[in-house]
């Protein structure tokens, strides 16, 4: 019972899961497995059978692919109170993954089966209709991302994934933002599909203009309309 109830205060703290009303929220607890996920543990592979959604207590965890030349390719970084593997809600039965989803440092997550899963949104249709749009939303920030590979310069690539990072994970200190992520030159690079040397440049550059303030652990945003 210790658990479960532990497990209900983390779910709460889910955005998307905020409105279920707590009788369903305690039954999602009871129906969730918590693991504890530690850094570079692998949670699923390509090929691997998409038949459960994850949730994220604590950590952070990069969904990936790799190309037949063997670079990475970052889809997404998934941040405690997010969800993820939610494709296989939708996915035909014996449907195998497409992507690697792997931890970037220790962490909790909690995780179900996705025909369970399934069967509790088809109860609560707020919820079920909150996790359609959170599909929708990241099948349209990668086409996105697709798109500005063939019509956006390098450069401009970084710079708009700062500020949609910010955006969407920073925290406002007086007039500036600060995104408190661990990001290496290596990780922007695959996620804006550029060089490392490119966002190098990019970096010192935005440095140099003093829009950002850069370092492993966070970035500091100092002008969001110059970004």
């Amino acid at each position: 019972m210790e658990s479960e109830n532990n497990t209900f205060w983390h779910l709460s703290n889910f955005n998307i899961l905020q409105n279920l009303k707590k009788p369903d929220m305690m039954r999602l607890a009871s129906l969730v497995k918590d693991s504890p996920c530690p850094k570079d543990q692998v949670l699923y592979l390509p090929r691997d059978k998409s038949d459960r959604v994850f949730f994220l207590k604590s950590g952070k965890v990069k969904i990936t692919s790799i190309s037949a030349e063997g670079k990475e390719m970052i889809h997404d970084l998934i941040m405690p109170g997010q969800i993820f593997g939610e494709l296989a809600l939708v996915s035909e039965e014996g449907e195998e993954r497409n992507t690697i989803a792997e931890a970037l440092e220790d962490g909790i997550v909690c995780s179900i089966d996705a025909k369970v899963m399934s069967d509790f949104l088809a109860e609560v249709p707020a919820l079920n209709f909150s996790i359609t749009k959170l599909i929708g939303f990241r099948f349209k920030k990668i086409q996105r991302r697709m798109s500005d590979m063939w019509f956006k310069s390098a450069p401009v690539r970084i710079r708009e994934f700062i500020k949609d990072m910010a955006v969407e994970y920073g925290k406002d200190v007086g007039y500036e933002k600060v995104l408190r992520m661990k990001l290496t030159h290596q990780d922007i690079a695959s996620m804006t599909a550029t060089a490392r040397q490119t966002v190098t440049s990019t970096l010192n550059q935005l440095e140099q203009d003093n829009i950002i303030t850069y370092d492993r652990s966070r970035i500091l945003i100092r002008d969001m309309d110059r970004l």
